[in-house]
């Protein structure tokens, strides 16, 4: 196979490859530098390319197996190798506690926030906190559908801007609600 006709296949398959990294990696970063790491390694290899054989075939699992690869690395990579006598590094983490003061003030602070709102957005909002369904919670309270949906809506709204209010921009504020 001539250099024009490899790197012709080659062209034809990059939305195919792109895809192909974007669908392993989940980060379109990633996915550029596994395309090029591919690429690469395809045209510096393309003399191992069997003419008649399925060149996408061939491709993909370059791709693939160049994935694999770098996520072993990674893995390896976050290995610990303790050659301290005692293990004393291992063995120090064992007795560490998490400080989860501030998340536990946060959250006194958020259900304060929850329990001065007004009964009518405050009790379908638990309700669906609580992971009850919009269709339980109308049967429940005995409201229309559309009447449940719109209180937790406004409920979420109000607790946005209480927040917002609170602590200022709220994306740069980090609360765990999961305590």
């Amino acid at each position: 196979m001539s250099t024009i006709e490899f790197n012709t296949q080659l062209f034809s398959l990059n939305s195919s490859l792109n895809a192909f990294a974007y669908n392993l990696t989940k980060n379109a970063q990633e996915a550029k530098d596994l395309y090029q790491e591919t690429a690469f390694r395809a045209i510096s290899n393309r003399e191992k390319f069997n003419p008649g054989t399925n060149f996408k075939a061939w491709m993909f699992t370059i791709m693939k197996n160049i994935f694999i690869n770098q996520y072993r690395k990674k893995q390896k990579a976050n290995t610990v190798i303790d050659k301290t006598e005692n293990l004393f590094y291992i063995n120090s983490g064992k007795n560490t506690i998490r400080n989860e003061a501030d998340t536990n003030i946060a959250l006194k602070e958020l259900n304060k926030m929850i329990d001065d709102m007004d009964d009518s957005l405050k009790v379908p909002f638990k309700l669906h906190y609580d992971g009850y369904k919009y269709q339980e919670i109308s049967e429940q309270l005995d409201l229309p559908l559309g009447t449940v949906k719109s209180r937790i809506f406004f409920a979420r709204k109000a607790l946005k801007q209480k927040i917002k209010n609170l602590y200022g921009d709220y994306h740069t504020i980090r609360m765990s609600l999961t305590a």
